[in-house]
């Protein structure tokens, strides 16, 4: 990896940011942020099993956006002094905070069914 950010870092830090701003990963977003609180695995797997729901369809839609654009920085595609700026991934933290004190949990209902 460079040493510094490049313009082409740059570029796709901004075109990462226009596709956060589409109408629908905007609603998703918003949900993450204002109404999605899980207090435990069930809370998550509840909504992870509800197929055709507008919810279980937002909790997708963050969950491959930032793993998507993580990817990037993990196979060098994207500097990762850009990509952890917070005013960029901030959010990406607040996500990963509401379900990682139970992931074990999630994993082990999801191998059972």
């Amino acid at each position: 990896m460079a040493k510094k950010a490049t313009t082409e870092d740059a570029h796709l830090i901004l075109r990462l940011y226009e596709l956060k701003r589409e109408a629908e990963l905007r609603k998703a977003r918003n949900w993450w942020l204002a109404d999605f609180w899980p207090s435990n695995a069930d809370d998550f797997l509840k909504v992870s099993y509800a197929a055709g729901t507008a919810e279980n369809n937002w909790l997708r839609q963050v969950i491959s956006y930032w793993a998507i654009a993580s990817s990037f920085v993990l196979e060098g595609v994207l500097h990762e002094d850009l990509f952890f700026k917070p005013a960029f991934s901030g959010e990406m933290f607040i996500v990963f905070g509401k379900v990682q004190p139970f992931p074990g949990g999630a994993a082990r209902k999801i191998g059972r069914s």
